[in-house]
C-alpha cells in the first residue's frame, strides 16, 4: 500500500477498530498481559531516544517516521519481553534491525533478504522471526514454511504489513489458521503469531 494512501486512511482504520482497545473483554491471562504490558505499554525505555536518533538518520520515508518509530518501539517491547537466544529478519534490511538487536543485545541476529540467505547452525531454534517486506508475500510464505520447521513453544513470528494489501491480507489467514500456530494477534500494521499450543488457539484483533 502506498504509504501516503495508508496515511490518509489511519483515521478510519483506527475508527473502524475502536471496540479493540486496551484488552477490553480478554480472559486469557496470556493475552491480557501481552495487551497491557507490552502492546499498549507507555513506558520510556532509555534505549528509545538513542534508537530514535539513529533512526532519524537511517530513514529515507519522509512523513512515515511517526508510524514507523511506532512499530519498531513495539517490536523492542516484544524482544524484551520474550528475550529470544536467536532473532531472525527476513525481507528489507531496515532500522527495524536496530530496535531488535538493542531489545536483547546478547541474542543471535541474522538478517536475510531472501531464502537462499537463510543460514544457520542445525537445530538451532528460531526465538524471533521478523517479516518485514509485505510487498513480497510470495517470500514471506516461503519463508515461514521453512523457519516454522525450527519454532518452539517460546517463539513467536512477526508479520509485517498484514493489512496493506489483498495478498497479505490473505497471506495472514493462511497463517493464522496453520495448525503449527497457536494464539495469534491482528494489529493491523503487524500480526503476531505464537506457538505455545499448551494455550487455547484464539485469534485476537488490537487496535494499535
Amino acid at each position: 500500500m502506498n504509504h501516503l494512501l495508508l496515511c490518509l486512511k489511519r483515521p478510519f482504520i483506527w475508527l473502524s477498530r475502536f471496540r479493540h482497545r486496551c484488552g477490553y473483554g480478554v480472559h486469557s491471562p496470556f493475552a491480557f498481559n501481552l495487551i497491557s504490558d507490552v502492546i499498549y505499554e507507555k513506558q520510556p525505555y532509555y534505549a528509545y531516544y538513542s534508537l530514535a536518533s539513529e533512526q532519524k538518520k537511517m530513514s529515507c520515508e519522509i512523513g512515515w517516521y511517526k508510524e514507523t518509530q511506532k512499530i519498531n518501539r513495539l517490536l523492542f517491547r516484544l524482544v524484551n519481553k520474550i528475550q529470544p537466544s536467536t532473532i531472525v529478519e527476513v525481507g528489507c534490511l531496515s532500522v527495524s534491525s536496530l530496535y531488535l538487536q538493542s531489545g536483547k543485545p546478547s541474542a543471535e541476529y541474522l538478517f536475510a533478504s531472501n531464502l537462499s540467505e537463510l543460514f544457520w547452525d542445525a537445530d538451532v531454534p528460531i526465538g524471533l522471526l521478523y517479516l518485514n517486506d509485505y510487498r513480497s508475500p510470495d517470500l514471506l510464505r516461503g519463508v515461514f514454511q521453512v523457519c516454522v520447521e525450527r519454532a518452539t513453544p517460546e517463539s513467536l513470528f512477526i508479520v509485517y504489513g498484514i493489512g496493506y494489501s489483498k495478498k497479505m491480507k490473505s497471506l495472514w489467514q493462511e497463517l493464522k489458521n496453520d495448525e503449527r500456530v497457536g494464539i495469534t494477534f491482528d494489529l493491523y500494521d503487524v500480526g503476531l503469531l505464537f506457538f505455545d499450543k499448551t494455550k487455547i488457539k484464539q485469534h485476537y484483533i488490537i487496535n494499535f
